[in-house]
């Protein structure tokens, strides 16, 4: 499973012209799930990032979480963050979860953020051509991999 989180300070999801979600403060979240994930992936990187400290401090230093500024989340579904570029100039997505398996985990996430923030997760809609829009604050974007989970 991998995440692309961005730290903004506004989010939108459009699907055929209308908002499906968006919050102001918080990440955005680009979740892409593999063939291979299972919900203990899930949940390591829940805790990830909910748990991230790149939000600025009293002093401006990146030392606060999600939760002590009270922010929010924006979770899209993202396969493309499987693309396989090595040969060619047409992405493979092979190692994509295919929709049978990748809704469920989607959805398992989701309902896993808002445990862990006690908060609505915002969505866009699993499969479909969204238009993403956002600020990204600082630039900060940081990529998780569930790969890296069982490396020091």
């Amino acid at each position: 499973m991998r995440a692309v989180i961005q730290r903004v300070t506004q989010a939108s999801c459009m699907v055929e012209g209308k908002i499906t979600g968006e919050i102001k403060h918080g990440f955005l979240v680009l979740l892409g799930i593999e063939d291979v994930d299972i919900s203990e992936d899930l949940k390591w990187l829940a805790q990830k990032i909910t748990g991230l400290r790149v939000f600025g401090d009293e002093n401006g230093l990146m030392n606060k979480a999600l939760g002590e500024i009270d922010g929010n989340i924006l979770l899209i579904s993202q396969f493309t963050l499987y693309a396989q570029t090595k040969k060619g100039n047409r992405p493979s997505f092979l190692r994509a979860a295919k929709p049978d398996k990748a809704i469920p985990l989607y959805e398992q996430m989701q309902v896993e953020l808002q445990t862990l923030t006690g908060k609505k997760v915002e969505t866009g809609i699993f499969g479909a051509d969204m238009k993403i829009s956002l600020v990204n604050d600082g630039p900060v974007t940081i990529i998780m991999d569930t790969r890296d989970k069982d490396n020091h």
